[in-house]
């Protein structure tokens, strides 16, 4: 069965870009507009990976992290963070929220990809 992550970008465009990406490489994909709008898509539902950016109007990427491990059945769920964030005060609030791996845009669908590949929850 196809392992299912979540999107959350407030970029359609970028959201359609890495859907093509895990599509290609055998992902199921959900998508949402912010935080407040991923975590809405999350009830009830299974995730294996998430891939958030963070700035992002309604709820931003960090808060969504944060409010996401407070989830028990989200609070293993891997987060990859896709930014155009590079500095390394913003990595480390990442990393204290809960996200596992950074991802600089523009970004290459390989680099991407490897890092779902080793986060992604079995």
């Amino acid at each position: 069965m196809a392992k299912t992550i979540l999107i959350v970008d407030d970029s359609a465009s970028l959201r359609q870009v890495v859907s093509i990406a895990l599509k290609g490489a055998g992902y199921e994909t959900l998508e949402a507009c912010d935080g407040q709008d991923g975590l809405n898509k999350l009830k009830g539902q299974k995730v294996h990976l998430i891939i958030s950016d963070v700035n992002m109007p309604v709820m931003d990427g960090i808060t969504f992290v944060t409010e996401l491990k407070k989830l028990p059945e989200h609070r293993f769920t891997p987060v990859i963070m896709l930014t155009t964030e590079a500095g390394d005060s913003m990595k480390q609030r990442g990393q204290a929220a809960g996200a596992k791996a950074w991802v600089v845009k523009p970004f290459q669908p390989a680099q991407m990809l490897t890092a779902v590949t080793k986060l992604v929850m079995p």
